[in-house]
């Protein structure tokens, strides 16, 4: 849609005041001050005090969060009834209660598309880390204990002609086999509410359930939102169905894995590895976890590409003042 990033008259009185609750690339915040919106970022380093972001949103007419933030009922009667909208700086958004939001008034958004890529590459990469044993070869030559070749040192696994697991088949999930099968021949099975016909012609995709998903893949990635349906969604039985020679790979949502299931999985032996970018109870992890040489971690930071961040910020902002400039939204939630 065709925006008007400069709002000449607006609905209220006075400059539109927008908060946002930590630094984010500059990209978005210069179009919203372009625009002649009031931006106040908050300076704290790290995640706001519940108390401090309340006395901040005081009188906004514009919100954008991140994950960190819950946007609920306090939120909305902490900011008066100005609230015109919370753009989140995310795909996701459990952190917001859109029931409550709406019934409110107030237009949710998110900031889909722009970061497909970067968050498929991430998973590819830990992919690729787990089965090559990167880390774990990284870790021993800054240990100083290579002393030479030897046959046997650090043997990990082939990507070709082994199968994928996609537990969700939305844009990432898509991207992901995209480039797994063109590039690697890998077969890939998927599981999701929804079937595609069309990407399972063109990724030669077979649909099963969870259960078959489990039983036959060598790496099992997941791409689900994070719902009351999705939450600890693979546990300990879905781990004791998985081969003990597969991998885990998580850089969707936390909740969705049982994290001390899986501590006690990769401990047992009942899968191989893990690689993980997000975590049941952010940011500690599950106890354990840490010491595990068979997993890769990373600190949410599957979308943490200059290009992809300030394509997030730019899109956040660009919501932002569509509807205080009484435009629709370009990425609403509903």
């Amino acid at each position: 849609m065709k925006l008007n990033l400069r709002i000449v008259e607006f609905l209220l009185p006075g400059m539109p005041k927008v908060f946002v609750t930590r630094k984010i690339p500059e990209a978005g915040i210069k179009l919203m001050k372009d625009a002649g919106l009031e931006v106040e970022v908050s300076d704290f380093d790290g995640v706001l005090p519940r108390e401090t972001l309340l006395a901040k949103v005081k009188g906004v007419d514009a919100i954008l969060s991140l994950l960190t933030d819950k946007m609920n009922q306090e939120i909305l009667d902490a900011t008066g009834p100005q609230l015109k909208i919370v753009a989140n700086y995310a795909v996701g958004y459990d952190n917001i209660d859109v029931k409550t939001l709406t019934e409110r008034g107030v237009i949710v958004t998110n900031t889909p598309e722009v970061l497909t890529e970067s968050v498929a590459e991430h998973t590819i990469a830990l992919i690729f880390a787990l089965a090559h044993r990167i880390v774990e070869s990284d870790q021993y030559m800054r240990d100083g204990k290579y002393v030479g070749w030897a046959p046997m040192l650090f043997l990990g696994n082939d990507l070709v002609g082994k199968t994928l697991g996609l537990v969700g088949m939305g844009r990432i999930g898509g991207a992901v086999a995209r480039r797994l099968c063109d590039g690697f021949q890998m077969k890939i099975l998927y599981y999701d509410r929804a079937r595609s016909e069309e990407l399972e012609k063109q990724y030669k995709m077979e649909y099963v359930d969870l259960e078959t998903l489990l039983k036959n893949s060598d790496f099992v990635s997941i791409h689900l939102p994070m719902t009351l349906e999705t939450k600890h969604l693979i546990g300990e039985p879905q781990f004791k169905m998985m081969k003990k020679t597969a991998y885990l790979i998580n850089t969707a949502r936390g909740p969705i894995v049982d994290e001390n299931a899986l501590v006690a999985a990769l401990k047992n032996g009942d899968i191989k590895g893990a690689g993980l970018d997000v975590y049941e109870q952010e940011p500690k992890m599950a106890e354990g976890l840490a010491q595990l040489p068979n997993t890769v971690l990373t600190p949410h930071t599957a979308s943490a590409t200059e290009e992809t961040r300030g394509a997030m910020s730019e899109l956040a902002a660009k919501n932002i003042i569509a509807v205080l400039s009484g435009q629709a939204p370009i990425t609403p939630v509903k």
